[in-house]
């Protein structure tokens, strides 16, 4: 039986626009607009100001959070401006905006060549800390704090998943970068101290199956594992129960059974790093979707604008419905094309309203298929009836916090409820009461 979880959903998957486009280099565009956000956790403080000249790799943003990533220059030129920006994941970001010189010159000292074998957990934790790596897949949790768990961990799992639909940049990346990835799994796993690792990969890509397969053979104790195709198949607790049938319990995280998780990206990101001192500055997209001229899967530096990969690619064949950072799923809405392609962004997809299916909302008709639905078990139906009534200690008595707003839900309602965005409300008033409670037992 093909290893997967309970729920879930088998939405039209949309890879076929580019699983087979190789990644493709543009040049740099003329300015990169750099977000000093772009990683779960404090917001880094720019160290740069206007008028500075910088160099690829340079340092231009940190801050002295414990969770933070550090972000760096993406090509070298001068700073015209260090200003809020717009964000993909917010209105405004503040950002250090870079007048590219063309030069694409390295900081002193970059490209930093070392050996891996070489090096102890705590200098390989350095390193990635230093190269400003965080999760590719979305969540853009900072790596070197996920390779430093404070429990014991025995299991490193790879999220080759790449569950959400239309997305390909994983795919490629397995295909075209397989040897990076087999050596940042083995740095990660020397950083956690574990001696068992697994590829996590959806049986829709046979080819990946078979090519990392291959490239795995020196190291056997690395398993890839072929799982059903099921979204949200690449969601961390879905990932564990399919590979090593282990559950997370509702609220906590991976480390509490024994298990770190990262993304593709993400560990090829981490060889960078390592072994050449190469911060992350640059990530594969894919640029796809049935307004997309040419869907594309594109390496660009961190700062690229939207509108500048769309050109790319051929602009609009249609006038897109909706533009979403990342996947159809779990992306984000955008209302312009002037946001920066951040290090979370692993997809620009551009939908059509036949594609959108955007319908008119109705009541519940209390079906339950949101219930088969859900990976986590809830009942999302009656969390929006909660959240849209602002019952929100209700909310938390029916597990709103453990929503991972995967949307697989919404997929499935016949009434078009728009079930994530009330959960995602009620957890931010729920954030709020909880803060508030805090604060006021503080100040007494």
């Amino acid at each position: 039986m093909m290893k997967s979880f309970i729920g879930g959903i088998h939405p039209d998957d949309g890879k076929a626009y580019a699983k087979d486009k190789a990644i493709e280099t543009p040049a740099i565009p003329e300015q990169v607009i750099i977000p000093m956000s772009q990683h779960f956790g404090a917001p880094c403080t720019p160290t740069v100001k206007v008028g500075d000249h910088v160099k690829k790799g340079q340092l231009i943003g940190t801050s002295d959070a414990f969770l933070h990533a550090d972000i760096h220059a993406s090509t070298s030129g001068d700073v015209v401006k260090v200003a809020p920006m717009p964000h993909n994941m917010m209105v405004t970001c503040m950002s250090v905006v870079i007048k590219a010189d063309g030069l694409d010159e390295w900081a002193d000292g970059l490209p930093d060549e070392k050996d891996w074998r070489q090096m102890d957990k705590a200098e390989i934790v350095e390193r990635i800390k230093k190269g400003g790596v965080v999760g590719c897949g979305g969540a853009t949790f900072p790596a070197h704090v996920k390779l430093a768990p404070n429990k014991p961990v025995d299991t490193f799992i790879v999220n080759a998943a790449e569950c959400e639909p239309y997305l390909t940049c994983d795919y490629r990346l397995m295909l075209e970068q397989s040897e990076k990835l087999v050596t940042g799994v083995q740095i990660c796993m020397k950083a956690l101290g574990v001696t068992k690792g697994y590829i996590g990969i959806e049986d829709n890509k046979p080819e990946a199956v078979k090519v990392l397969t291959e490239a795995f053979k020196a190291v056997p104790e690395v398993s890839v594992e072929a799982l059903q195709t099921k979204y949200p198949q690449g969601g961390e607790k879905m990932l564990i129960k399919a590979v090593v049938n282990r559950e997370v319990e509702p609220g906590g995280l991976p480390m509490d059974v024994g298990c770190v998780v990262s993304n593709v990206g993400t560990v090829i990101a981490i060889t960078d790093a390592v072994c050449h001192g190469i911060p992350f500055i640059e990530r594969v997209t894919t640029v796809t979707g049935d307004c997309i001229k040419e869907p594309k899967n594109l390496s660009l530096r961190v700062g690229t604008p939207f509108q500048y990969a769309v050109d790319y690619c051929g602009g609009f064949v249609n006038q897109p419905d909706r533009v979403i950072a990342g996947g159809p799923m779990m992306g984000l809405a955008q209302f312009q094309l002037d946001v920066p392609v951040a290090k979370g962004v692993s997809g620009i997809l551009a939908l059509s309203p036949e594609k959108c299916r955007v319908g008119v909302e109705d009541p519940c008709i209390r079906c339950g298929r949101c219930v088969d639905a859900c990976p986590m078990g809830l009942i999302p139906s009656q969390l929006s009836i909660f959240s849209s009534c602002e019952a929100w200690d209700k909310c938390m008595e029916y597990g709103v916090m453990n929503c991972i707003e995967c949307g697989s839900c919404v997929y499935v309602c016949p009434a078009k409820r728009n079930i994530v965005q009330y959960i995602r409300n009620a957890k931010a008033q729920v954030k709020a009461q909880q803060q508030a409670a805090k604060a006021k037992a503080e100040a007494k």
